[in-house]
């Protein structure tokens, strides 16, 4: 199977479910992919990083090892089509609180809301900070000020749900202070 020419191409999500089963429990497959997405075409690449969205969680951690390469590409990237697909793989990973770049995360808040960003980017991007900021209650704080910021806008459904879920996150996580404090 030729990857790249695969990927070179237009393709359809059975495809892409193929090529994610391929790689999948594979480090070297998964580099291929990884290889790939930073092909100057563009094609190759969104589909690369198509498929590894696809990947399942089994392969978490080896996409993971990946996540500062991924950073760069979304900070230095202009096709919103990809930084979409960027953020999506970032947004699931497990960040720890020594673990925390901040160029990504200021990018993140950066984007949460921008009007003229799409909204898979703004929800994406929301996502990705609580999951960064769960650890500090001070970037709690400054991330609740960003969502509170969004209610004066006019917001799409997967605006309203990725705000909602996250203010639940938010409320649980301060629960769970308030209970250790108690103890």
């Amino acid at each position: 199977m030729n990857v790249e020419e695969l990927l070179s191409k237009r393709i359809h999500i059975p495809q892409i479910k193929r090529m994610a089963l391929w790689a999948s429990g594979s480090r070297e497959n998964i580099a291929t992919l990884w290889s790939l997405a930073l092909s100057e075409c563009r094609m190759t690449s969104v589909n690369a990083l198509w498929t590894m969205t696809h990947l399942p969680a089994t392969d978490a951690e080896c996409l993971e090892s990946m996540r500062n390469e991924m950073i760069d590409m979304l900070l230095s990237e202009t096709d919103t089509g990809k930084k979409r697909l960027l953020l999506q793989l970032l947004r699931n990973q497990e960040y720890d609180a020594d673990d925390i770049r901040t160029d990504f995360l200021d990018f993140c808040m950066s984007k949460i809301n921008s009007e003229c960003e799409p909204y898979a980017i703004r929800c994406f991007s929301i996502y990705a900070a609580y999951r960064i900021c769960q650890h500090f209650p001070e970037l709690i704080a400054e991330l609740e000020e960003h969502l509170d910021m969004m209610q004066c806008q006019t917001l799409s459904p997967g605006l309203k749900s990725a705000l909602r879920q996250t203010k639940t996150k938010i409320a649980k996580l301060a629960d769970s202070r308030d209970k250790c404090r108690k103890i």
